[in-house]
């Protein structure tokens, strides 16, 4: 097992800020204010994205935790993975049930978790070999927007797990050049295993990103909080509101930070960013997919679709994919 060494963990969170400026003085200063949803995760965020899993309206992650239920044992089966590899990996809770299901079958003897945050991977890392007596756990620190995190060294077959939907927070052409990368790293055994989450009643989309709770809206409002004390921000975060909205010619759910009032914050670096009463910061775009979508995305990132296990209601999907040659 390799640990995530201190240096690596120090490095990692000294050269957040930068990172964290950069993204705000461009994305505050565009003509539609957007931030990226990667400045959620800080210790509260998680503990209430991890509440806002258990809610009622949100039903991703229990839809996708039943699938994977029911079908890791096949998923691993047909790909018999050496290492199985995640993608924004946090804690492992969803990677745990493809990683027993592989030692059950003989496989899977290496897991790399991938992640941004090296404080995180270290903890998941001692709880899986806890957990798992003998697994090889290798983390990766790496920001997807910049890495994938494939090692060229890694065990193959590799079992690449992008799940929770997160595709879904990437506009078309940024899921295509994410999954290009990816495509780039694993040769032809390799297999993809994506998670997707699927279009239907708008209704029951906004529901899940605008609980009766507020547990979402307390979750968006977390971002400024962030900036505040990442930077030295000033905003004044009970003078906006949380909207989440489907948009049906997209196809996908946008949440806004919307500003109730004129104000005017200073973000030391990025200079006073003005706010108009109802203008609004994008913090988090979902896409959603049907299988023809889906299929689309995968062609034109260099994957072949190989197995689609949806569930009942059509409401969520799990993906195999492999290497179209």
């Amino acid at each position: 097992m390799r640990d995530v060494a201190t240096a690596t963990v120090t490095a990692s969170i000294a050269a957040a800020p930068s990172r964290m400026l950069e993204d705000v003085r461009t994305g505050l200063g565009a003509a539609r204010k957007e931030l990226p949803p990667t400045y959620f995760y800080d210790d509260r965020g998680s503990a209430l994205f991890d509440e806002i899993t258990r809610l009622p309206e949100y039903y991703l992650t229990r839809r996708e935790h039943a699938l994977l239920e029911r079908h890791a044992p096949a998923i691993v089966a047909a790909a018999r993975p050496r290492t199985i590899a995640e993608l924004g990996a946090g804690m492992a809770t969803k990677s745990r049930i493809l990683i027993r299901a592989a030692r059950a079958a003989g496989h899977g003897a290496r897991y790399a978790p991938i992640d941004i945050s090296a404080v995180t991977l270290a903890e998941s890392a001692r709880a899986l070999a806890r957990e798992f007596p003998g697994l090889d756990v290798q983390p990766v620190v790496a920001d997807l927007r910049d890495d994938v995190g494939v090692e060229a060294g890694v065990q193959r077959p590799l079992l690449y797990a992008f799940l929770g939907s997160t595709i879904g927070n990437f506009a078309p052409p940024a899921a295509r050049r994410l999954l290009s990368r990816v495509r780039t790293a694993v040769a032809a055994p390799d297999r993809l295993l994506l998670g997707a989450d699927l279009v239907k009643d708008p209704a029951v989309l906004e529901a899940a990103y605008d609980d009766a709770r507020g547990v979402t809206a307390r979750f968006n409002r977390n971002v400024l909080r962030v900036l505040n004390r990442e930077l030295g921000a000033d905003f004044d975060v009970d003078a906006f509101t949380h909207r989440a909205v489907y948009d049906r010619a997209e196809r996908r759910i946008e949440m806004h930070l919307v500003s109730v009032r004129a104000q005017r914050v200073r973000i030391p670096g990025a200079g006073v960013v003005a706010f108009r009463a109802g203008e609004t910061i994008r913090t988090e775009i979902s896409c959603k997919y049907d299988r023809a979508a889906v299929r689309a995305l995968l062609e034109a990132s260099g994957w072949r679709l190989d197995a689609w296990f949806a569930d009942d209601d059509e409401w969520f999907a799990l993906v195999v994919a492999r290497p179209a040659a």
